[in-house]
């Protein structure tokens, strides 16, 4: 079995390779947007984030996995072989996937790839630039790995509203568990909580770790994105202050901070100058708002330094809510700035749009059939047989229906669904975020960008529009709401398709703190949604049938 598993897969690649250079030559031609091919081969191994040997899941013999380096509109080639026992998918945090949902990457949206088996992402940059990241999206592989950095470039003519730093430095960093991702999965599936993390990593690595040296007197982006499935993180760097610049696609304004608070799921981009003394500094990161404080530290080099890194890391915010908030509502747009295109950010005037609809959102933590759960209005998700986008696109009946997904919370008994919400195309839509529970939430949109435009504590009403931002609120992907608060956004809903709304905190998610909001049009056009990869893999009761003609 193994050996005919590894011819599979042997063929796999040469067939890839063979096709890669024809399809290179093709575009020499007659492609628009440059096309960047990667293959990656996804096994188990050897990883050390804590100090000790446990296995994880590597990239090409990589943890974290290779980074994305790409220019805005480029077209992204992606070929996965699956080494794993066990199915596999990957997903593109913050990459929107313009009129493509089929390539998301999330179990809502396309079928595993079983072991022994390849698939190729066809991916764009569409109108794109910034930081974000790739993850293992099935069960619990995001806490063995899998995972690696996207940094999306502007396009030469483009303006950036800062000079070009020296360097441009990826940092993956979060929470890390001792136990496999199968453990984890065990205690998950018993209905039992997730035990407290075993500590933090920077980029796969423990305590000085990882050493990153930099040449005095110059600036450098780092890019920061927090990968972990638990845990909220403050980021600092010992004697140097940080410019924010950038966060999951928006130019920000310019501010300075000390230490940023990361959420999970999150990515930021700041601008560090070297103008200290020569010598090592403490890059730390530390667990926001629980006790036991986690940390873990890399090292700031400079190229001219002998003097090692001395004494305790500075510390950090531990559980201030309002520290957090507070910083949260100075993280603004950049009205000026260009983004993917030449015109300024601020000439999307998002405050002067009517809303056509507001959906109010609150999670939960039940007890259903005595086990934990999660859920959303009193929904928690559980997937079905068949991926929702397949079975929308082959009109299987019985897979999932649209009205599966409450608007509002109804605050009434939790119950388990296969929940999708039906939204209208070219909608621009309110979404409140509630959370009545003790800990931050951290929401993930696939497929958008969202305007955070307002933060509080307390009950939401209608009342507290009048002090939203509608001027120059940050456009993400990714949000907290703090305990007892809300968090609202506004969205348009240009983008056709099959999208997660979930929670970042991957047990909520994987207990069902999550759903999918399909966004529909009744045109057939291509220009509004891509079809059906010939490639895609069916499964469930689609398994059997034809995605389309060669």
């Amino acid at each position: 079995m193994r050996e005919s598993r590894a011819l599979c897969c042997s063929l796999s690649i040469l067939l890839f390779k063979i096709f890669a250079v024809l399809f290179l030559c093709f575009l020499g031609i007659n492609g628009d947007n440059p096309y960047r091919i990667y293959y990656w081969k996804i096994t188990y191994g050897d990883v050390y984030p804590l100090g000790v040997k446990q296995q994880g899941i590597l990239i090409n013999g990589q943890f974290p996995g290779p980074q994305i380096d790409c220019i805005t509109n480029d077209n992204l080639v992606i070929n996965v072989l699956n080494f794993l026992d066990e199915p596999f998918l990957l997903s593109w945090n913050g990459l929107q996937n313009r009129r493509n949902s089929w390539q998301d990457g999330n179990y809502g949206t396309a079928c595993p790839i079983p072991p022994g088996h390849n698939f190729t992402y066809n991916l764009q940059a569409k109108d794109q630039i910034g930081s974000y990241f790739y993850f293992a999206s099935l069960g619990l592989h995001k806490a063995a790995g899998a995972f690696g950095g996207i940094r999306i470039l502007s396009r030469p003519l483009i303006p950036v509203p800062f000079p070009a730093p020296s360097g441009d430095i990826i940092i993956l960093t979060g929470d890390w568990f001792k136990q496999t991702h199968r453990e984890l999965r065990g205690i998950l599936n018993r209905g039992h909580t997730l035990p407290f993390p075993d500590g933090l990593h920077i980029n796969g690595r423990g305590w000085n770790g990882d050493v990153i040296t930099l040449d005095p007197g110059k600036t450098y982006r780092f890019r920061i994105s927090n990968v972990g499935i638990a845990t909220s993180i403050n980021f600092r760097i010992q004697g140097h202050m940080m410019k924010l610049v950038e966060v999951e696609g928006s130019h920000t304004v310019q501010n300075m901070y000390a230490s940023l608070d990361i959420h999970l799921g999150q990515s930021y981009s700041v601008l560090v100058t070297t103008d200290q003394p020569p010598q090592d500094y403490y890059i730390v990161v530390s667990s926001r708002f629980n006790s036991p404080v986690l940390t873990s530290t890399a090292v700031l080099h400079y190229s001219n330094s002998w003097k090692k890194v001395f004494g305790p890391p500075p510390s950090g915010p531990t559980i201030e809510i309002a520290w957090s908030l507070n910083q949260a509502r100075t993280i603004r747009r950049n009205l000026t700035a260009s983004a993917p295109r030449p015109n300024p950010q601020g000439s999307y005037h998002y405050g002067m749009i009517p809303l056509s609809r507001t959906i109010v959102l609150a999670n939960s933590a039940p007890i259903i059939n005595g086990k934990q759960r999660y859920a959303v209005n009193s929904v928690s998700f559980v997937s079905s047989d068949t991926p929702l986008k397949l079975a929308d696109y082959f009109k299987i009946p019985g897979v999932f229906n649209t009205g599966s997904m409450p608007s509002s919370p109804s605050w009434g008994s939790a119950y388990l669904q296969t929940a999708v919400m039906q939204a209208d195309y070219r909608a621009f839509i309110e979404i409140v975020f509630e959370n009545w529970e003790q800990n931050v939430q951290s929401w993930h949109v696939n497929g958008f960008a969202f305007f955070v435009v307002g933060m509080d504590g307390g009950q939401w009403t209608p009342q507290v529009r009048s002090r939203y931002n509608l001027r120059d609120a940050v456009a993400r992907s990714t949000v907290q709401v703090y305990p007892k608060s809300w968090t609202a956004i506004y969205m348009s809903l240009d983008n056709v398709g099959m999208w997660n709304i979930r929670s970042e905190d991957w047990a909520r998610q994987y207990l069902g703190q999550q759903f999918y909001m399909r966004v529909f049009t009744t045109a057939t056009s291509f220009r509004d949604e891509l079809p059906i990869p010939r490639n895609a893999l069916l499964c469930g009761r689609a398994r059997g049938r034809h995605t389309r003609p060669v």
